[in-house]
């Protein structure tokens, strides 16, 4: 299936707030692509005893109609459009992006229990969609951060996609890429058994030289693109979450294993967590993505 230069992001009653418009805004403008904004209204809704076919159908038309003026103002010359639809969200969505370049959704809620129910439409969208699924937090204002783009690495051999998105982000932010590598000890092992052995030092200096290595691949691949490289051990999504903190990423990019079924128990366990979260954007970018995939061949599979 080939890609049509256009971002679909999705939007709802909450679309002021959520920050998705407004960062796919943003890549919008980067690329120079039209953006496809897609409401979509609860298919099990209209089946509910108080449905107001009438009364819900003119505010979902208006609220595309504020979201097309929004988009229109930021750009009026791009071909933005919107779409009004019925049926389960994430399979929707999903579908309906399928040929697009990317699929953009917003994240609400950041108090802890709200963390751990990030929303079955974003993790259902990242689990289920062939693009890439980029997830922005609530509130999320693009010009108010200026650090690089961050990605998860790891040696699965089956990040090149990711890394390739991540690049891709970098150029296009005129920023730099920092690759990040976090490792743990299986847990059959004691820390301070391995540290008085001096293997987890070892492992260090390994690990570092591995993604070094990666590193120095993609920065031919690219000359111009600043990549940096940060190894650090304890839990993935923890580490990788920090190190996004720190320096105030614009994008952190991990990848992702596409199943479908439930996505609450196969989208994978670092991906998900970051999901949960992260407080910034996340794009996820499946093995399967072609798009990313095919730019990224034998880069990282030299490593």
């Amino acid at each position: 299936m080939s890609t049509q230069p256009v971002i679909h992001v999705g939007v709802d009653g909450s679309w002021r707030d959520t920050g998705a418009l407004e960062w796919a805004l943003q890549e919008s403008l980067i690329r120079r692509a039209p953006l496809r904004a897609v409401h979509v209204i609860e298919e099990k809704l209209r089946h509910a005893p108080y449905w107001e076919p009438k009364v819900i159908d003119e505010a979902a038309l208006d609220l595309i109609d504020d979201v097309l003026q929004k988009m229109k103002s930021q750009d009026p010359v791009l071909d933005h459009e919107t779409d009004l639809v019925v049926g389960p969200p994430a399979t929707t969505l999903a579908r309906l992006a399928a040929d697009s370049e990317m699929l953009v959704v917003g994240r609400r809620g950041m108090s802890t229990v709200k963390r751990l129910l990030v929303g079955s439409t974003s993790e259902a969208v990242a689990n289920l969609a062939d693009v890439p699924v980029v997830v922005v937090p609530e509130g999320w204002k693009p010009k108010n951060h200026t650090g690089p783009v961050v990605v998860g690495v790891d040696d699965s051999g089956q990040t090149a996609a990711a890394i390739e998105f991540a690049a891709t982000a970098a150029i296009e932010r005129h920023t730099s890429l920092r690759m990040v590598n976090v490792w743990d000890l299986p847990s059959i092992y004691s820390w301070d058994a391995m540290n008085l052995a001096g293997v987890s030092d070892e492992w260090s200096r390994t690990a570092e030289r591995h993604y070094e290595e990666v590193a120095q691949q993609w920065r031919h691949k690219y000359p111009d693109l600043p990549i940096e490289v940060e190894v650090r051990r304890g839990h993935p999504v923890d580490g990788v979450i920090a190190v996004a903190e720190v320096v105030d990423a614009q994008l952190l990019v991990v990848g992702g294993r596409q199943h479908h079924r439930l996505a609450t128990v196969l989208l994978g366990s670092v991906a998900r967590g970051v999901l949960q979260h992260a407080t910034c954007p996340v794009a996820v970018v499946h093995v399967g993505d072609e798009n990313a995939r095919s730019a990224g061949a034998g880069v990282e599979g030299r490593a």
